[in-house]
C-alpha cells in the first residue's frame, strides 16, 4: 500500500534519507548528552553481565567441593552488580528522558518556524487537515518516541549487544549457534521493515484526509445546509473514514504476523545452547556452569530483544510520523530576509497570465500599472479574475507567465517582513484569535502602545464596541470570553491592517459583512488613515468604484477597461452597464 506522493497541492513528504540526516543533526545539537546516555546504558550492561557469569562460578565451585563462604562471596558480588544495574540504568533513563524532551523541543520549534515561513498559497492548497495533523498527532508521536520508546531503544540495544558478546567470550560456538537459532526473527523483521514505512504513510495520510474533510464541513456548516450538501459531505467524511479504517487495518494485519512469529523465535536460543551445551560438556570441552551462564544469558536476551522488536513497531509508526513533520522543510518557504529593497511604491503588472494547477486560465495578458497614492477599485462579474489579480498582487501566488512587480522588484520575491511593509491583503475571511483585544491588535505591530490601538480601532469605527466590553483592550476574545460577530471580527482585521502601516493596501470585498453604512464609514475612515498609500479595492459595491481614483474593469480574466469612474460611465462599455444595473436603472436609461 503506497503512501500518498508529494503530488502538487499536497504537503511533502520527507525521504528515509533526510529523515536519517535530520536524526542525525538533532543528535549532534545535544552530542554530549546522548554521549553521557549511552556510556551509563553500556555501564549498567556491564554491570548486568555479572549476575549470569557469577551463577556459573557458583556451579563450578560447587561441583568442585568448595564451601559455603566462596558461595556468600558470589553471592554478594551479585548483589552488588545488581544494584549497581538498576542505579545506571535508572541514570541512563533519566538522562534519556531529559534527551528526548530537549530533541522533541526542538523539533517542535522547527515545526513552528517552518510553518510560519510556508508559502500561503501552499497552505491553502494543502489544506488544514493535514498541517493540523502534523503539527498534533504526528509531533505527539515523535515526542512520545523520544521521551519513552528512544531511551528504552538505548538501553535495549547495549544490554542485546553485551549479552552476545559474552556468550562468544564464553564459547564461540555457542554464540554462533544462538545467532543462528534467530534467523527467523530477522528474516520476519525484514518483511516487516519493507511494508512498515509505506503503511504508517498511507495511515497518517488518511488520518489528515478525515481531519481535513471535518475542519471544511464545520467551517463551512452554514454554507452545506444552504446548498443541501448534507448528504455529500457526509458521503465524502464517510470514505476518508473508511480509507482510515482500512488503511489502520493494513498495519494491524503487519503486527499480527510480525509479533506471533517473534513470540515463538525467543525459545530456540536457549533451548540449543542448553542442548548443545550438554553436548560438549558430556565431550569434556565445556563446563557445566558456562553452559548454565551462557543459558542465562539468553534467556535474559528475550527482555532486551523483545523490548526492542516491540520498540521497532513503534519506530515504524514515529518514523512515519517523523518523515510527515520533516518534510514541511522541503515545501516552498517565503522568500528571505535577504530580497532587494523595492526602488519606490509603484506596482506593475506586465503581460501576467495565471492558471490553477487543476483549471484552465483565468488571467490572460493583464497590463496594469498602480500609482502610488492611487485609490484603484477593480470590478467586474463573479468569475472574471479579480480575486486572483488581488492575490497576485500581494505576492500570495505568482504568476504563470509575466511579472508583478513593486518597485522593480518581483512582488514573490520580497520577505515575508518586507512584503508586509509594502502589500497587504484584506479579504472577507477574517479571525479573531485566542487572547484579548490588545493580543489580536497586537499581531500586526507587536511594539504598539495602547494609545496607538485605540486610534487604530478609531480609525475603523470599532472603538465603540470595543469601549464597552468589561475589560477595554484586556478584554478574552473567543469561546471563553466575548465572542464577536462578523463585522467586528472584520473591523479588528482592518485595525490590524492600519497598524502594519503598508503603503498598498489590497482589499478584496474586505467590508462585505458590514452593513452598508457601515463600510461606508469604515472605507472612508480607512482612506482618512491611509491618506498617501495605495488603495486596491475588488469593488463588490459600486459606491467604492465611484470614489476610486480609476476603475479597471475585469472580464473574463482580461482588463476591458480603465478609466475614471465618468469616463467610464459616458464610454457606455461594460461598467456602464455595471453601474445602471447596480442602481437598478434599465440598460437604455440615462444616468441621473
Amino acid at each position: 500500500m503506497a503512501a500518498r506522493s508529494n503530488a502538487p497541492g499536497h504537503l511533502p513528504i520527507a525521504d528515509p534519507r533526510d529523515v536519517r540526516l535530520a536524526t542525525t543533526r538533532l543528535i549532534r545539537a545535544d552530542a554530549k548528552a546522548f554521549t553521557a546516555v549511552l556510556a551509563l546504558n553500556s555501564l549498567a550492561a556491564i554491570a548486568g553481565l555479572a549476575g549470569p557469569w557469577l551463577v556459573g562460578r557458583i556451579i563450578d565451585e560447587v561441583r568442585a567441593g568448595h564451601g559455603t563462604t566462596t558461595v556468600d562471596r558470589l553471592a554478594l558480588a551479585i548483589l552488588i552488580a545488581a544494584t549497581a544495574q538498576l542505579l545506571l540504568a535508572r541514570w541512563a533513563r533519566y538522562e534519556g528522558h531529559r534527551f528526548g524532551e530537549r530533541t522533541l523541543a526542538r523539533i517542535r520549534e522547527e515545526f513552528v518556524d517552518r510553518t510560519l515561513a510556508l508559502h500561503a498559497s501552499v497552505v491553502e492548497r494543502a489544506g488544514t487537515g493535514d498541517l493540523t495533523a502534523r503539527g498534533t498527532a504526528d509531533v505527539a508521536t515523535v515526542g512520545t518516541t523520544l521521551r519513552d520508546a528512544g531511551p528504552e531503544m538505548l538501553i535495549n540495544i547495549v544490554q542485546a549487544l553485551f549479552l552476545l558478546a559474552a556468550v562468544f567470550a564464553i564459547d564461540p560456538l555457542l554464540g554462533a549457534l544462538g545467532v543462528v537459532v534467530l534467523t527467523p526473527v530477522w528474516l520476519v523483521l525484514r518483511w516487516y521493515l519493507r511494508r512498515a514505512r509505506d503503511a504508517y504513510l498511507a495511515e497518517g495520510a488518511a488520518n489528515s484526509e478525515v481531519a481535513e474533510i471535518l475542519a471544511a464541513t464545520a467551517a463551512g456548516a452554514r454554507t452545506v445546509e444552504a446548498f443541501g450538501l448534507r448528504d455529500h459531505r457526509v458521503a465524502a467524511g464517510r470514505e476518508a473514514l473508511e480509507e482510515s479504517r482500512r488503511t489502520r487495518f493494513h498495519t494491524l494485519f503487519l503486527r499480527s504476523v510480525f509479533f506471533p512469529v517473534v513470540e515463538v523465535s525467543y525459545l530456540f536460543p536457549v533451548a540449543g545452547v542448553l542442548l548443545i551445551g550438554g553436548v560438549l560438556h558430556a565431550h569434556g570441552a565445556i563446563s557445566v556452569g558456562a553452559v548454565v551462564a551462557a543459558g542465562l544469558y539468553f534467556r535474559q536476551f528475550e527482555g532486551p530483544l523483545d523490548e526492542l522488536l516491540v520498540r521497532v513497531e513503534q519506530l515504524q509508526s514515529s518514523g512515519a510520523s517523523f518523515a510527515r513533520v520533516e518534510g514541511l522543510a522541503r515545501a516552498p518557504q517565503a522568500t528571505g530576509t535577504d530580497s532587494p529593497a523595492p526602488a519606490d511604491d509603484r506596482i506593475d503588472v506586465t503581460g501576467v497570465r495565471y492558471a490553477y494547477d487543476r483549471g484552465g486560465e483565468v488571467l490572460s495578458d493583464v497590463d496594469l500599472t498602480v500609482r502610488p497614492g492611487e485609490r484603484l477599485a477593480v470590478v467586474g462579474p463573479s468569475g472574471a479574475g479579480k480575486t486572483t489579480l488581488s492575490r497576485l498582487l500581494a505576492g500570495v501566488d505568482a504568476p504563470t507567465a509575466g511579472s508583478v512587480t513593486v518597485g522593480g522588484v518581483p512582488v514573490v520575491a520580497l520577505g515575508p517582513e518586507e512584503l508586509r511593509r509594502q502589500v497587504v491583503l484584506v479579504t472577507q475571511e477574517h479571525h479573531v484569535f485566542l487572547g484579548t483585544v490588545r493580543d489580536n491588535l497586537r499581531i500586526a505591530e507587536p511594539s504598539a502602545t495602547d494609545e496607538e490601538l485605540w486610534a487604530a480601532l478609531t480609525a475603523v469605527g470599532a472603538d465603540t464596541w470595543v469601549r464597552r466590553l468589561p475589560d477595554g483592550l484586556g478584554t478574552a476574545l473567543g469561546d471563553d470570553g466575548c465572542r464577536t460577530d462578523g463585522s467586528q471580527a472584520q473591523q479588528l482585521a482592518l485595525a490590524r491592517v492600519v497598524l502594519a502601516d503598508p503603503h498598498t493596501l489590497i482589499l478584496d470585498e474586505a467590508t462585505a459583512l458590514l452593513d452598508p453604512t457601515t463600510a461606508r464609514h469604515t472605507e472612508r475612515a480607512l482612506a482618512a488613515v491611509l491618506q498617501g498609500r495605495t488603495v486596491i479595492a475588488i469593488a463588490h459595491r459600486l459606491h467604492t468604484a465611484h470614489d476610486a481614483d480609476r476603475v479597471a474593469v475585469m472580464e473574463n480574466g482580461r482588463l476591458t477597461e480603465l478609466g475614471t469612474h465618468d469616463e467610464l460611465v459616458a464610454a457606455g462599455g461594460a461598467y456602464a452597464a455595471l453601474w445602471r444595473s447596480w442602481h437598478g436603472e434599465r440598460a437604455g436609461s440615462d444616468h441621473p
